[in-house]
Order: structure tokens, then C-alpha cells, then sequence
């Protein structure tokens, strides 16, 4: 013991036992900071569950104050391991329009157990989370469909090749008249299986029903309306083929009874069955003020319009074409859609191309000389972006269902 305490050579122990305090307030410090920022992990990922909640499609049908509470439940539930650190935590939720905003910010104190001893009791931990969402609009389509004899064409260049080839006169419409079994063009093409423009049409709704159906994802979201420009040239009316329904089987059974107007016998009231100015009006008295999409209470309206774009009706002083004993051939008017469009109703139109018939004297004289202005005038008559032209290559059915896309994307981006 004498020796030990006279001897001067361990300096080297004197320092450790020195230096061994700071060096464990170090250590335990790293450990209690390291602990603290897996309890922030944990409390971020709970901030996230809860923003993320807060902007779903479920939460965003409940009012502000009750997403608030299932943002704060579901926040509480993933940080349960830290309650009793939490000092606060804020849930803030904006709507605007069909667009809603979710901000979680939270703060909680982390007790220490080593850094306690050197005066740190406690490591504070904070986040913030946002989330943004759209809400999945409430939509209802009317679709008016063009059945004016001029939707009787052969659907493609083949099918009018046959129908020129079988009749005398050589003519590629099939138009469907009463009077005389040998002049119903329409039972022959149905004889020759030569599909028509308005049998296509007719597919394609029933098809677009089916696609309305599958994309939605919430009750009622899709509510449909089908409309012709009536079953005959005889006193010719907007008709209703289906009125506007959530049950969208039903709709699609309906519109099984879409079908090509008929005519009493060749020639009759001087071919003038497309009358676009009146079944506009009509069509615009039908849709009722639009809402912003927020709920089934407020829907979006989508006016979804097929046709081939070219009128034929007695008008004999507004007709933007020379006239014949007042028979107007024009492409449509497109300040009956301004009038639609301007009570906020959208209008998708869906040209199907009046494809040009050379051997047919009145196309050429009658039809020609506009017809560059056919798709120009349906184009204009469509809201942006929700115009599209089927040529004989391609398939109404996808086209009818690609526009459905369209106006559904565009309504959840311009809201």
C-alpha cells in the first residue's frame, strides 16, 4: 500500500477516471437522442396516416369537422406507444371545390434517462405532414345521340362499298322508309349484315354504360340520360330513351331502343329531319343547373353529344348555306352550344366524320362545298379538350369510352 500510494507513474488511470463522466454523459446522451428520433419516426408515420386519411375519397364525403376527428383518432391510435409525450398535435383541413388540403403538426417531449444528469431532461421532437386529394366528382351525362337518316350511312368505306354495290342508285345510306319494302334501304343493309353508323352508336352506348358502371367508385356517381332527335321525320321531337338514373343496367337496356329515325316515304317534307337548333333548345330546357360535383346532391353536367355534324331543316333566313325552297344544309350552329355551355355545362362532343360520298349528286352539290367546316364547327361546339373524331379506322365504342375518361379527368383537375 506504501508503495501504491508513492507511486507517480499512473497518470494515464488518473485521466480515465477524469474523463469516464463525460464520456458515459456522451454515450448515454446518444443512446437517449437516438431513441428520440425512432420515436420520431413513429410519430411521423403517424402524422402521415392521419393527413393521409383526412384527404380520401371517404373521409372527403364527411364534413370538415368530421374528418378532423378521424384524422385526430387514427393519429392517436399510431402514436398510442407515445401518449403520454404528445404535448400537442393539430389536425387543419381545407376544401376548395372538389380539391381538399390535410396539415398534421405535432410536438412531443421525449424524456432522456442518461442526458438527464447533466441537466437534459427532455429531447423535444416535432413534424409536420400534408396531404392533398381530389374528390371523386358526381357526375350526370346526357347523351344526345344523332338518329337523323343521315346516321343510317354504312359505318365504314367497306360497308358503303357494299350498299353502293346492291343498290340501284347507288346509295350508301341506309334510310330506313315506310312505304315501300323495296325502297327500305334499311332492311337491306340488315339483310346484307352491313352495320350502320346508328347500329354502332348504339353499341357504343350501351358499352359506355358499362365503363360509367366499373369506374365508379362511389355510390350514385354516375347518374345517365339518353336522348334521339325523335323515332320519326314525322313530327320529329326530342325523345327520351332513358331519363337520367343511377341504375346505369337499366340505362343500358334502354338504350337497346336506339335506333335510326324513319321516314314516311322518299322525299318526304323535302329530307328535312336534322333540325340541331331545335333539339338544342330542347336538350338545353331538359339539363338543369349544374353543381360543383361535391356530392349526389350536386352533380357536374356533362352534355355528351354523337353526331355527324351536318343539319338539314327548314330555315329559310338563318341558314349560314344557300337554301332551296328554305331546306337549310349547314354544319350546326354553334351559338345553341354557347347557350348550353354558358349556364356552366360542359359538352363533349364525339364527331363521328360525315365521310365524303363521290358518287352521290347531292352530297356533291349540296354537301361539298361545307364540308371543311363540319368538324370545325362540332369542334367548337365542344368545352376544351373534350372533342373527339371517330374516322371510319376506328372504333366508336373506344372512342365514346376514351372521352368518358377525359371529361371524368378533367373534372377532377379543373375543380
Amino acid at each position: 500500500m506504501r508503495s501504491f500510494r508513492s507511486d507517480r507513474s499512473g497518470n494515464v488511470l488518473t485521466l480515465f477516471a477524469i474523463t469516464l463522466v463525460p464520456i458515459l454523459a456522451l454515450t448515454g446522451g446518444l443512446i437517449d437522442y437516438t431513441e428520440a428520433a425512432n420515436a420520431r419516426i413513429q410519430l411521423n408515420a403517424a402524422a402521415d396516416s392521419a393527413a393521409l386519411a383526412a384527404v380520401s375519397q371517404a373521409a372527403m364525403l364527411k364534413s370538415i369537422a368530421d374528418s378532423k376527428a378521424d384524422a385526430e383518432k387514427i393519429f392517436d391510435a399510431n402514436a398510442a406507444s407515445y401518449k403520454s409525450m404528445v404535448a400537442s398535435r393539430t389536425v387543419e383541413i381545407t376544401n376548395v371545390g372538389l380539391s381538399r388540403s390535410a396539415k398534421v403538426v405535432y410536438s412531443a417531449n421525449y424524456p432522456t434517462y442518461f442526458a438527464s444528469f447533466v441537466g437534459q431532461g427532455k429531447v423535444v421532437v416535432s413534424g409536420t405532414s400534408s396531404a392533398a386529394g381530389a374528390r371523386a366528382p358526381f357526375i350526370d351525362f346526357f347523351l344526345l345521340l344523332d338518329n337523323s337518316p343521315s346516321m343510317g350511312v354504312a359505318a365504314t368505306t367497306d360497308d358503303i362499298a357494299v350498299m353502293v354495290a346492291k343498290t340501284t342508285d347507288q346509295c350508301a345510306f341506309a334510310c330506313h322508309q315506310m312505304d315501300k319494302a323495296t325502297s327500305d334501304y334499311y332492311t337491306l343493309a340488315k339483310k346484307l349484315g352491313v352495320q350502320m353508323r346508328i347500329d354502332v352508336v348504339r353499341s357504343a352506348s350501351q358499352q359506355l354504360m358499362d365503363t360509367a358502371k366499373s369506374t365508379a367508385t362511389l355510390t350514385g356517381q354516375y347518374r345517365m340520360a339518353a336522348y334521339t332527335m325523335g323515332p320519326s321525320c314525322n313530327g320529329k321531337t326530342l325523345t327520351t330513351i332513358q331519363s337520367i338514373t343511377s341504375d346505369l343496367t337499366a340505362a343500358k337496356t334502354s338504350a337497346a331502343a336506339i335506333d335510326l329515325m324513319t321516314i314516311p316515304y322518299a322525299g318526304y317534307n323535302n329530307d328535312q329531319c336534322t333540325d340541331f337548333d331545335a333539339t338544342l333548345t330542347s336538350m338545353n330546357a331538359v339539363i338543369d343547373n349544374p353543381g360543383d360535383g361535391s356530392s349526389a346532391a350536386s352533380p357536374q353536367k356533362v352534355l355528351y353529344f354523337v353526331s355527324d355534324g351536318v343539319g338539314d331543316f327548314y330555315n329559310p333566313s338563318g341558314c349560314s348555306q344557300p337554301t332551296t325552297s328554305g331546306r337549310c344544309q349547314e354544319p350546326i350552329d354553334t351559338s345553341f352550344c354557347k347557350t348550353i355551355k354558358d349556364r356552366g355545362i360542359k359538352i363533349a362532343v364525339l364527331y363521328t366524320t360525315y365521310l365524303p360520298l363521290p358518287t352521290n349528286s347531292w352530297y356533291n352539290s349540296w354537301i361539298k362545298p361545307f364540308s371543311a367546316k363540319i368538324p370545325t364547327n362540332m369542334q367548337a361546339c365542344a368545352s376544351p379538350g373534350l372533342y373527339f373524331e371517330v374516322s371510319p379506322s376506328q372504333g366508336i365504342a373506344e372512342a365514346m369510352n376514351a372521352l368518358f375518361q377525359r371529361i371524368v379527368t378533367k373534372a377532377y383537375l379543373s375543380m
